[in-house]
């Protein structure tokens, strides 16, 4: 994924002079290729997040098209409030890149874990959040990003789990993705992110049916509310809090049209207890597979 996205700024910026990277002090390795070719067009802002949006905002008013990288720990949560009225506040052209979201920087604790960062958007005017969940829905944010027409965060995963899709996701922005079809019309999976993979595994154990959901905002209201009507339980599942994130977002819209039930899963209301392997950070906080399994037995003897 991290290469899709070093590949499709390059091509960005070698095919439109007004595109600009700005990185702080972070991806050295990633953006080589970026550097060596197009020096001009690369800012290091320095550990100075918060002031580099700012630098962001500025260029995007003066007509350039700055793409602005960090890790989802400090972009978006450190800069926040520059998101919001720097950016979103003006609806200007800028995409942030939120690289190693979830549990993926698991060894250097808290503080650099972001389980957060999709409920702290999704109030606030005028962005949109995408959320792959491999190399080729990877590619599908990148087109609707770089399209530069508004605010942009692409919520990006560095762990190596495997390709979902077999081959290119060309949907409307909003719409949900089929991944497995399965007989079981008593529950259905809708996940996003790092989480698809996992959904399909659950969902290959009772034969359900399994829906990618790329964009969190905006989201295809109408194609989610006919999901819900045929099915008794919707199960989400996401690298990210359960609170504020994809979960919380389904229950809001279905909960106008029927009687179906959501079952959120995800990170709980806790930071991590200890540093560790990614692995390990996925089975403490209960969304690996193992811990999952159990979940779902007891979701389906409910049923």
């Amino acid at each position: 994924m991290r290469s899709i996205f070093s590949k499709a700024i390059l091509a960005a910026a070698q095919a439109d002079s007004k595109v600009l990277l700005l990185t702080g002090d972070h991806g050295y390795a990633l953006f080589d290729e970026f550097r060596k070719c197009l020096p001009a067009q690369f800012i290091n802002a320095g550990i100075a997040e918060q002031n580099m949006v700012g630098v962001a905002a500025g260029l995007a008013k003066a007509g350039f098209k700055p793409i602005v990288y960090g890790l989802s720990a400090f972009v978006p949560i450190r800069v926040l409030e520059q998101i919001k009225m720097d950016v979103c506040y003006e609806n200007l052209p800028v995409v942030f890149m939120g690289d190693g979201a979830g549990l993926v920087y698991s060894s250097l604790g808290s503080s650099h874990q972001s389980t957060e960062d999709i409920a702290v958007l999704r109030c606030i005017p005028n962005i949109s959040i995408l959320s792959p969940c491999d190399v080729y829905e990877m590619q599908y944010a990148m087109d609707q990003a770089l399209r530069f027409e508004s605010p942009f965060y692409v919520r990006m995963g560095k762990s190596d789990i495997g390709q979902v899709h077999q081959g290119p996701v060309s949907v409307p922005i909003g719409d949900l993705v089929t991944v497995r079809t399965g007989t079981q019309n008593n529950v259905v999976f809708l996940a996003t992110g790092s989480m698809v993979k996992t959904a399909v595994t659950l969902a290959e154990t009772i034969d359900a049916s399994v829906w990618s959901v790329p964009a969190i905002k905006p989201i295809n209201t109408d194609q989610l509310n006919s999901i819900a009507l045929h099915t008794k339980t919707l199960v989400t599942l996401e690298e990210h809090s359960i609170m504020g994130g994809l979960g919380s977002l389904v229950a809001e819209i279905v909960s106008k049209t029927g009687n179906t039930r959501v079952v959120r899963m995800g990170v709980q209301d806790r930071f991590s207890q200890k540093c560790g392997s990614y692995d390990y950070l996925l089975k403490e906080h209960g969304i690996d597979v193992a811990a999952l399994l159990p979940q779902l037995s007891s979701i389906l003897v409910t049923d």
